[in-house]
């Protein structure tokens, strides 16, 4: 199976990883990006040096997935350890094991403790979990390698306290650009639903009280779905089963061929297959199709679900961003839900990382009133939190341009070149934490950065990486930012280090004074 060329960097780089001593590496692919190719053919690798490994996770449908798609793509078998089955005497290489049997004291105990080699977790947002570590620490040895998507920064605190570094990312709005995933249209329903009453349990909001506070306005939903949502293929995730149910009975009145599954549900495998096969147009569940179900041709999703873990959400909206026949783009209805929390999840989580940005691209979708594309109204966004968040900085630029000091200050470098993943970083990981190093610290002043106000060293690498990388395409340096922005030029930090040159090189040539010719709010080098 030939891979795509992030996939195989995605696979280099993990390798690289484990090669380098890193033992706990992540991989973060958006649904629907293959994550499962990518860690098959990790694991093909691994096989190939004479590896024993074991993919973990939490449900059977991942499992069997794994299992599926490992010998596909790479034509190995593998064993599975689950409930009675076993896979010792087995002289498969690759174990696919269920978390909930291994975990277990007398099973765990059957297996040495150098057994695996490299271990694969599934949907790895899980292993902080009780249930994961018991595994993982027992092979404590063992390269591990974890695949997620699209966490958020709480999720990837999380994630940091046991994984050593992030191997790879793959993001959404690279996955759409480039085309191999849907492109995604957001529309605010002007439906205001209370959830101010809505406890909180475990980090999220609590299912029963949501399924208590959304029943009043079932019957709403569902006439506004018949705007959007009747030519369209739909999958609607709810809080419980019974609200699945009672909202499938309610579409169907509406005019829609609507269908529910939840666990307990005998014909759900009929059922499934009756939606792929168009039988019906709307699928609603109790939160049970989030992981390890595909049907592509899926081009709406409602969340009446909400939550506050981003994870969860883009797992939700996954299930429609696959690529399909005469599918144009996909529609995620989003709703007006009151609450006193404002760290709920709605379409722009799904791409801006950026809170101010995720809070403005809410907005304009809302003002909008009809289908918007999440990209486009990215881009305004950005714009606009780059505005607020300059005039907001303003006086703190102020005091820092005219600081009597050579090196310049990291937040005057970053608002200089916009780069809004420096100014709002939250480092993840352990190493990332800490105090920047010796080496680091010498080398930010080699560039001309002030090292004294970078964090942690997780900064630290982000701005080395980022200096060298405008080194190598001949953008401006910093020590150029700080002379040319003292003088009143706006954005030097966006300049290329030529333009910057000779700029300076005419105001020295003017005994250090600006030439009368030049205005340097409006100034914008050739």
């Amino acid at each position: 199976m030939e891979l795509r060329a992030y996939q195989r960097e995605a696979q280099e780089a993990i390798l690289n990883e484990w090669e380098n001593g890193v033992k706990r590496t992540l991989l973060v692919l958006p649904t629907g990006c293959g994550k499962t190719i990518v860690f098959s053919k990790v694991i093909e690798e691994r096989v190939r040096q004479g590896d024993r490994v074991l993919i973990l996770a939490h449900r059977g449908e991942l499992l069997s997935q794994a299992q599926e798609k490992l010998k596909k793509s790479t034509g190995l078998r593998c064993v599975m350890e689950k409930a009675e089955k076993t896979s010792l005497q087995s002289w498969y290489r690759v174990v696919v094991g269920s978390v909930q049997t291994i975990m277990r004291k007398k099973r765990l105990h059957q297996f040495n403790e150098n057994y695996f080699n490299t271990i694969v977790i599934d949907e790895a947002h899980h292993c902080i979990s009780e249930s994961y570590q018991r595994v993982l620490n027992y092979f404590k040895d063992a390269n591990v390698l974890g695949v997620t998507a699209t966490p958020d920064r709480g999720d990837m605190r999380n994630l940091g306290s046991y994984f050593e570094s992030l191997a790879y990312e793959y993001t959404l709005p690279k996955a759409i650009k480039q085309g191999y995933l849907s492109p995604i249209k957001a529309l605010t329903v002007p439906l205001k639903l209370d959830l101010s009453q809505v406890s909180v349990q475990a980090g999220d909001f609590k299912a029963s009280d949501i399924g208590s506070a959304l029943d009043p306005y079932l019957e709403a939903i569902a006439d506004e779905m018949k705007k959007y949502c009747l030519n369209r293929k739909t999958v609607v995730f709810l809080p419980l089963v019974k609200t699945s149910q009672k909202f499938k009975d309610i579409l169907c009145k509406k005019g829609f061929k609507a269908a529910e599954v939840n666990g307990d549900s005998k014909d759900r495998t009929e059922v499934l297959e009756d939606f792929r096969n168009n039988k019906y147009n709307v699928l609603c569940n109790s939160m049970l199709l989030t992981e390890g179900w595909d049907e592509p041709s899926v081009d709406c999703i409602v969340v009446l679900r909400p939550t506050k873990v981003r994870s969860l959400y883009s797992q939700m909206v996954g299930r429609g961003t696959r690529l399909h026949p005469g599918k144009e783009e996909l529609l995620l209805l989003d709703f007006l839900w009151h609450t006193e929390r404002h760290e709920l999840c709605h379409p722009a989580s799904l791409i801006a990382s950026d809170e101010l940005v995720t809070k403005k691209m809410t907005e304009k979708i809302e003002e909008a009133g009809v289908p918007v594309d999440i990209e486009a109204i990215e881009e305004e966004a950005t714009q606009d939190a780059l505005v607020e968040r300059e005039e907001s900085l303003a006086k703190q630029l102020a005091e820092m341009r005219h600081r009597k000091r050579k090196l310049v200050d990291p937040l005057q470098f970053e608002m200089s070149i916009q780069a809004q993943d420096l100014t709002g970083y939250v480092p993840a990981f352990g190493w990332e934490m800490g105090p920047a190093s010796q080496k680091q610290i010498k080398a930010l002043e080699k560039f001309g950065i002030f090292p004294d106000e970078v964090e942690n060293a997780g900064k630290a690498k982000l701005l080395l990486d980022r200096l060298k990388m405008r080194r190598d395409n001949g953008l401006s340096t910093p020590k150029q930012i700080r002379f040319l922005e003292q003088k009143g030029f706006k954005h030097v930090g966006t300049w290329e280090f030529e333009s910057a040159r000779k700029l300076i090189d005419r105001i020295a040539g003017n005994g250090w004074r600006i030439p009368r010719d030049i205005t340097p709010e409006i100034y914008i080098p050739n």
